[in-house]
């Protein structure tokens, strides 16, 4: 992995912190940072905050990111250099070809070691929510270790819903640390300055070749800064994770966190 060097005439903050894991004529993968935009917000909403196209662009690398991650989220970005490789990674990723896992730091003590989330999810654009009106999506998820009242999870998204794995740790009681956008921060049994959430893997094998590539970041330092203050924090007691057909009112919405944020406490 390279980190991106920059001269003094266009440096820009994010830019030395934005590092490129690969690339070729194809592809370029990049290990986005927390606070980083994927992609340039809609017009009329663009507030100039930097986005990895353009902090390519400055370096001289014209990609563009053919998905997302959140803002908040760091971790493995795919970029594609032109329009036939970009059609051809977009139809892997149709086929779900592209297997993508996450790492977090999710607050409760869950009983099992493994699991699965299937909470089907409804876009709304700015935001998501659990809805039977919505599309399937499936997280799966392992504990990599248990730290006070969090544990260190590795989630697979089998399906690519808007905010999923966000939405699906929420909806199952265990929301993930510094989450706001779908639990409420006053709620929150550690806190921390962003969603500890982590783009850790990206697999696939490219249309062009044979072989399957790998790519991988390790957990960034907030996240084991975040890990070494739960481990000294008391665990909370043990919670069963419910099936995904249990009937439960589902994760509050946007609006709803706001309202409820805006009353008197």
């Amino acid at each position: 992995m390279l980190t991106v060097a920059c001269t003094a005439a266009r440096y820009h903050p994010t830019m030395e912190r934005l590092k490129v894991v690969y690339s070729d004529e194809h592809i370029v993968v990049v290990d986005k940072p927390a606070g980083l935009l994927s992609v340039p917000p809609p017009k009329g909403q663009r507030d100039g905050s930097a986005h990895v196209e353009e902090i390519l662009r400055r370096l001289d690398i014209i990609a563009a990111p053919v998905h997302r991650i959140d803002r908040e989220t760091s971790g493995l970005l795919l970029c594609i250099r032109d329009e036939p490789s970009r059609l051809a990674i977009m139809k892997l990723f149709k086929a779900r070809g592209v297997h993508k896992t996450y790492l977090a730091v999710v607050q409760g003590n869950p009983r099992k070691e493994n699991g699965s989330w299937e909470f089907s999810i409804r876009d709304l654009g700015a935001h998501a929510e659990i809805s039977p009106e919505g599309q399937a999506a499936e997280t799966r998820w392992k504990i990599l270790e248990r730290a006070g009242p969090v544990v260190l999870m590795e989630m697979e998204l089998v399906t690519g819903r808007h905010n999923q794995a966000r939405l699906h740790a929420a909806h199952a009681g265990m929301p993930i640390a510094g989450e706001t956008k779908y639990a409420l921060r006053r709620d929150a049994r550690i806190k921390h300055k962003r969603c500890a959430l982590h783009a850790n893997v990206i697999e696939l094998t490219l249309p062009w070749e044979t072989a399957p590539r790998r790519f991988e970041s390790p957990l960034p330092a907030d996240m084991r800064q975040l890990l070494d203050k739960a481990r000294t924090t008391r665990p909370p007691a043990r919670t069963t994770r419910p099936s995904a057909r249990t009937t439960r009112p589902p994760a509050p919405t946007r609006g709803e966190l706001v309202r409820r944020k805006k009353r008197p406490q």
